[in-house]
């Protein structure tokens, strides 16, 4: 196993945001971007077909800001969620890929934590806590994005915990692909392409990163399986359709028993 990099030597990251149609909630996890103690090199938000209002948010911050930002956009005509983020990807300008999805509030520490954290060799699971449905409303109005594990409205208080003196306690390098959350995950450049980054084939809600992730196990990369740091909050919405679970399933079953690693049609083909 490799060894951990510190933030001495792995210099900075790109942070990959996906987005759909929700400019609330990109509004304030791009605000809590700007506030990271250490900024990301660059922001590339992989947007799967949002409509004009998802890009006035997006303007306003690259107009606003310094930090540069990538708008990554394609035609709406379905859940493409695997395509846009190997689109997006491939505009990125660093070694190192720090993931996580448009409806989430970013703990201050969150890329200096993942910048800490990163390892040759390894891809990084992180953990998230949630705001709760009830607390959407007043969230939206007040704009606070300065969220801890004893805010109004948190659930899951546990994973919002930021304790990084003691996250080795709890850390585990693992030979699993599952169990991943795309909304907390990192992972080198490299790795990425030598498994042909996500699965384009898999359209509509559904398992996109444990078919991704399980490649690069399959690579002999392992899991990286972290708490008490990269903290991260996500805002309540309601499920996405189900339609597609059993049929991605499937192809998850088989990816276990043939010990495959690369896809047909994923970041080559979007090239």
């Amino acid at each position: 196993m490799g060894d951990v990099l510190t933030m001495k030597s792995l210099k900075n990251c790109s942070l990959l945001i996906s987005t759909y149609n929700w400019p609330e909630a990109l509004n304030l996890c791009l605000k809590s971007v700007m506030r990271q103690s250490v900024l990301p090199a660059e922001v590339l938000i992989a947007d799967d077909g949002s409509t004009e209002e998802t890009r006035e948010v997006i303007g306003r911050y690259m107009e606003l800001y310094r930090l540069p930002i990538k708008h990554i956009w394609h035609e709406d005509t379905g859940f493409r969620l695997a395509e846009i983020r190997n689109k997006a990807i491939a505009q990125a300008e660093t070694d190192y890929i720090v993931q996580i999805d448009g409806d989430v509030i970013l703990d201050r520490y969150f890329i200096q934590d993942h910048l800490r954290v990163a390892e040759k060799g390894c891809f990084v699971r992180g953990t998230r806590g949630h705001v709760g449905e009830s607390y959407i409303k007043e969230l939206f109005e007040s704009g606070n994005i300065a969220l801890h594990a004893f805010s109004k409205g948190v659930q899951h208080r546990f994973n919002t915990l930021r304790w990084p003196f003691l996250s080795w306690v709890m850390t585990k390098r693992e030979a699993k692909g599952g169990d991943v959350k795309g909304c907390n995950l990192a992972y080198w450049k490299s790795d990425f392409i030598a498994v042909n980054g996500y699965n384009n084939a898999l359209q509509g809600w559904g398992h996109e990163d444990e078919e991704f992730t399980i490649r690069l196990v399959n690579t002999g990369v392992r899991r990286k399986k972290i708490k008490l740091c990269c903290v991260q909050f996500h805002i309540f919405h309601p499920l996405a359709s189900r339609a597609h679970e059993e049929e991605h399933q499937q192809v998850i079953d088989a990816l276990y028993r043939s010990g495959q690693s690369t896809c047909i049609d994923g970041y080559a083909q979007v090239l």
